[in-house]
């Protein structure tokens, strides 16, 4: 899977930077509307990176949000939580290189 400007995991993506967003559900109903940070691989899995915004789409501060990422049979992404402890510190740790990695002077602007 590539990843593209936008951060879309699409092959084909023309949404033109538009930031990409995600409602989960969580577990009390709640629904939380979230931007995807990032796609990316770890060890043969695809992970993906949510940050919440409000509904004024401005980021929330808060943590972001990491889940296993995959395609089901008819190419509709899915998300699945990550349940191992071991899996998910190997998640979280890629997830901060490529934090680490940005440059966000460009998103303050």
């Amino acid at each position: 899977m590539s990843e593209h400007n936008c951060n879309c995991p699409e092959e084909n993506c023309d949404c033109q930077n538009e930031e990409l967003t995600v409602t989960l559900t969580l577990d009390n109903d709640e629904e939380l509307e979230c931007v995807v940070l990032t796609v990316y691989d770890v060890g043969g899995q695809s992970y993906i990176a949510l940050l919440p915004i409000d509904e004024d789409d401005e980021a929330e501060d808060g943590e972001v949000y990491i889940y296993r990422f995959f395609e089901d049979d008819n190419g509709e992404p899915t998300l699945d939580n990550i349940e191992d402890d071991n899996e998910y510190e190997a998640a979280a740790d890629a997830f901060d290189e490529w934090l680490d990695a940005q440059d966000f002077d460009d998103i303050e602007d």
